[in-house]
């Protein structure tokens, strides 16, 4: 894969944090760079190629990027603990691999930071964290990706475990209320208030089955799986159970073609829903990780590769020597001001664009989970 290995190193070259080339929401708002869930993203996929392919340049772009945001008190440059947005987890996951490998001790109290904000995130009347402090008693699957991996490491490296089964209980909820049992695949968004114009009045759920989403919880699923300890076996063996439920019901809706899946899921043959490049790479990189880790039988490895290829094939294009990653949803939420409704037309609408890191950082996981394939 030459080509991706030209792309990322084109990406770092033009990239810092004051001006990261991938975070394409930034750069459309026309705003200083912050600390942000995008960017976390691309710093992990980052810091993985880097495990792999010992290759310096990546580890000190990663650590730099980081340094840049994390005061010496262990403070972070415009994250405030207390806005209560699990978006701002995501980048916190970087500092335990950062801390281990750099031994700086700011990274070690950013941890204690970020860390900070979940203690007190408030809670659905489950015991789910709210997404966010201006989504009140909303779960959006999302925020399982960006909250429960940093939360899941934080107790078993610092904490003795203590919430570890808080942990687990917050991923079982979701599969009780966020799941439809017809199809396996869940909902984008979950009130437990009931009062959002966008959910249910009866079930409280949002209205489709948005990929990234399922992409998002896919991730949180097997990050969290892959660090649990055998004195939570039974934690992990239902979690393991659930996630292999999931990948068994996407696989019905992969394009058979191109072995990607479609922006919104079940309704692939109705105009103008697409083939959507970040959750398609994120259900590559699951897939093939969760057969490296034991999780799926090794013939699922082939339905991670063919959507990694698939990507690559249809969305990864060079023009006059720049190369481009097409095909990525820039942003899909529910409720505020811009009246995201969660209809299939408000996930139509939400801008298409390339080389965000939403859709660069999974490829780059899922190129990362080949190298390994590669080295057996």
């Amino acid at each position: 894969m030459e080509i991706l290995d030209r792309y990322i190193d084109q990406l770092l070259e033009k990239s810092s944090p004051q001006a990261p080339v991938w975070n394409i929401e930034k750069i459309k708002q026309g705003k200083k760079p912050t600390w942000n869930y995008i960017d976390g993203c691309m710093i992990k996929a980052i810091l993985e190629l880097y495990h792999i392919k010992k290759d310096s340049r990546y580890l000190e772009f990663a650590d730099s990027f980081i340094d840049y945001f994390v005061k010496e008190d262990g403070s972070i440059a415009s994250y405030d603990p207390e806005e209560y947005n699990l978006d701002n987890v995501n980048a916190g996951k970087t500092l335990f691999d950062l801390y281990h490998l750099t031994g700086k001790g700011k990274y070690r109290n950013a941890i204690n930071t970020v860390y900070s904000q979940l203690e007190k995130q408030p809670r659905t009347s489950t015991g789910n964290f709210w997404h966010k402090l201006i989504y009140p008693d909303q779960i959006w699957l999302d925020g399982l990706y960006m909250a429960q991996p940093f939360y899941m490491e934080y107790e078993l490296t610092y904490n003795d475990g203590k919430n570890c089964l808080d942990s687990c209980r917050q991923f079982f909820n979701v599969y009780e209320l966020m799941r439809n049992s017809r199809n396996g695949l869940y909902y984008h968004a979950y009130d437990d208030s009931r009062k959002s114009f966008w959910c249910d009045k009866v079930t409280g759920l949002s209205a489709n089955f948005w990929l990234r989403a399922l992409g998002w919880y896919a991730m949180a699923l097997i990050d969290t799986v892959e660090i649990m300890p055998d004195s939570m076996e039974q934690e992990r063996s239902r979690l393991s159970g659930i996630y292999r439920e999931l990948i068994d019901s996407m696989l019905p809706y992969q394009d058979e073609e191109t072995g990607m899946w479609y922006q919104v899921v079940n309704r692939g043959g109705i105009s103008p829903n697409y083939l959507e490049t970040s959750g398609s790479a994120i259900f590559a990189y699951a897939i093939m990780k969760s057969v490296r880790l034991g999780l799926l039988e090794p013939s699922y490895f082939d339905y991670g590769k063919k959507a990694f290829d698939g990507i690559c094939s249809r969305y990864l294009s060079e023009k006059e020597g720049e190369l481009q990653l097409g095909g990525i949803c820039l942003v899909a939420g529910l409720g505020n001001k811009e009246m995201r409704e969660g209809t299939f037309d408000y996930y139509m609408r939400e801008p298409i664009v390339r080389n965000d890191a939403k859709g660069v950082a999974p490829l780059i996981l899922a190129y990362v989970e080949l190298l390994f394939a590669d080295k057996k």
